[in-house]
Formats: C-alpha cells, structure tokens, sequence
C-alpha cells in the first residue's frame, strides 16, 4: 500500500510517502521521499504532488480536532461535515486541512481515498471525570468539555516508551505501565498514559489550556479575562490574539516565542528572558506532578518535540526537580508522519486498496 501523509502545521507541510506491506512495524522505517515546505494558505498543493516519486493508493491527512469523530477515519461526507463543525473551536487549522483535503481529492481523483487521522483521537479514552468540566452541565450539552490535542504525537511517543521500558519488565506489568509524555514545541502539551490509554492531559476544548507555550498562556485565572472586559473592554478578539499570539514565552520575555531565542537572551544577561524560562520549568514541573498523581505513579517521563528534544538544560532542570522519585527519562524523536502512515496501513488491514 503506497501512503502518502500530509501532516499540516502552523507554518509548514511535512510529507511522508511509504509503501508497506503487512503490518506496520511500530518502530518507523526509512521513507522512500519526504519533504517539508513553507505553505501559505494561498498557495497551491499542486507542485509537491507532483514531485510524489510514485504511485498512491492512499493519502492521510493530519487533522487538529476530530470533535465527534474519535479515531481515524476515511474522509466520507459525514467526517468532512464533522471536521467543518470542529473548525469553530479550532478554524486556522481545520479550515487549512481540509482546504489541503480538496486539493488532494482534486489531484488524484475520487480512486484514491482520503483518511483523516485525528488529534484529538488518542484522548477519546479519557473518562468523564477528566474531560467534563466543573461549570454548568448544560456545557457539557453543547460540547464543551476536554478534547486534547498533539495525540498523534502522544500515541507514538509512549508507544515506544513502553517498547523501550516494557521490554524489561514482566508481561503482567507492562500492560499496566504508566508513562507521563511531555510534547514540547511552539504548542505545549502532556499526556498520562496508562496501559497505552490517555487517562488524562493538559490541553483541554482549545489548544490554549495547560502549559505555557511558545505564544500562548496556557491555563491562566479566568478572573483575569473578566477583569480586563470589565476594565478595558476587551473583545473576544483582542483576548484571542493576547492569549495565542502575545502571552507565553514571547509575551513574558518580550524577545522572542522560540526557546532558542530565550537561551541565547539569557546568556546575554536578559532578565525577563530568565524570568519567561523560569516559569515555564515551574508550571511544566507542576504540571508533571499532576500527571503524576493522577496515574498513581510514573515508570518513565518522555520527551518529544522540537523543544522536548533538544532543549538539554530544560530537561535537566526538570529531572533536578523531580530528582526525589528518581525518574526514568527518555527522549524520543517526534514521528508524527509515520504515525499518520501506520494509522492508515492499520485501518485498511492486510487488504490493499487496489484489491477492494
């Protein structure tokens, strides 16, 4: 089965293209093409289908939020329709996949499928108790309630993790390994996974809640909002573009969202840089604690992402943190296109879809 992948983000495309055979192994293999490029919403897809060395039976997409949809899916006109009504909670997103949806469709015709493979579909085992939130029930009527995000990252990334850390342990135990991953990039998010299932993490019905982030608050009081509509008069807008553009890393240290940048300002004497960097260890280090305690324990805390991986000192401080339980810690490589290639392998079966 020839895969390709698109996986959309903020600013760029990452594509992947696969042919597997059988079941996919967990472990990614070397692609046989990959590409990533600067997309503007105005462009064209045209030119990168093009340069497919191949032939492709199947093209999986990345898609930010699933909303009722929880597991990946072909692209029928319900899951289209599903993913329009998702665009509300997250449109610069939602809106741009399945923009990049059409233009696949129209490339290569209706013969070849077009899967959706969801963000927010690792989540959908979190229980009640996790994804409803204590306001008024009648929220929870109009969809209003935890989601999470990055669950295609979080899926890979402690499925290794119990393949690197279960290997050493009894069967029995394995299954009921507890694994705490940390995505850390321009967005921010934790998982608690037990047994491979989320039990819960940090982003909530938008990317916004949790962890500080490159250029988002994070969770934040939400007195403030209404003492800033009540003494400003802030609009929805104006807190929208506070709160996911100017808050966060960039909005503390004034220099830059990119980690990077804030190291590089720090060790030019930059005090609001240290300050931006200090806490985002404390909330990340709270907020771990918290996965923690809701898993009753941790056998391993992963690291992924661009921030996750190659941020050294980040790590280190965390691990002097939490040097009182003596943590395993692994860093992973984040595959989110492979994952995206093995959900579609894994939703098709052994059948390739020339043989249906």
């Amino acid at each position: 089965m020839k895969i390709l992948v698109l996986n959309e983000g903020s600013s760029s495309l990452k594509c992947r293209y696969d042919d597997l055979e059988g079941p996919p192994p967990s472990d990614p293999p070397a692609p046989l093409w990959s590409l990533s490029v600067d997309l503007k919403p105005e462009d064209s897809l045209d030119a990168v289908l093009r340069s497919v060395p191949g032939a492709v039976d199947v093209v999986g997409h990345r898609i930010v939020h699933g909303g009722t949809i929880h597991k990946t899916s072909v692209l029928t006109e319900e899951v289209h329709w599903a993913i329009v009504a998702a665009a509300a909670i997250a449109p610069e997103h939602n809106r741009r996949e399945l923009q990049l949806v059409d233009q696949a469709r129209q490339f290569f015709g209706d013969r070849v499928p077009q899967v959706a493979v969801f963000d927010t579909a690792f989540h959908a085992t979190l229980a009640p108790a996790a994804y409803v939130y204590p306001g008024p029930y009648a929220w929870l009527d109009e969809g209003i309630r935890r989601f999470g995000f990055h669950g295609i990252s979080h899926q890979y990334a402690s499925r290794r993790a119990a393949e690197l850390v279960g290997s050493g342990m009894p069967s029995g135990d394995s299954a009921s390994l507890k694994v705490v991953t940390c995505h850390l990039g321009n967005g921010a998010s934790l998982a608690a996974v037990r047994g491979g299932k989320c039990v819960d993490t940090t982003m909530g019905f938008t990317p916004l809640e949790g962890l500080m982030m490159g250029s988002r608050s994070g969770s934040i009081d939400p007195g403030i909002l209404i003492h800033l509509m009540r003494r400003h008069g802030y609009t929805a807008d104006v807190l929208d573009r506070m709160l996911n553009r100017e808050s966060g890393l960039f909005g503390v240290s004034g220099i830059s969202g990119d980690m990077r940048d804030i190291l590089a300002a720090m060790d030019h004497g930059s005090e609001r840089a240290r300050l931006a960097f200090e806490i985002y260890i404390h909330r990340l280090t709270r907020e771990i604690g918290g996965m923690i305690a809701v898993l009753g324990g941790m056998d391993a805390l992963v690291f992924t992402g661009g921030v996750g991986e190659n941020c050294a000192p980040l790590r280190e401080r965390v691990a002097e943190n939490l040097q009182f339980l003596r943590p395993r810690i692994l860093v992973i490589h984040a595959e989110e296109e492979w994952e995206i290639a093995r959900e579609c392998r894994l939703l098709f079966g052994e059948k390739t879809l020339l043989s249906e």
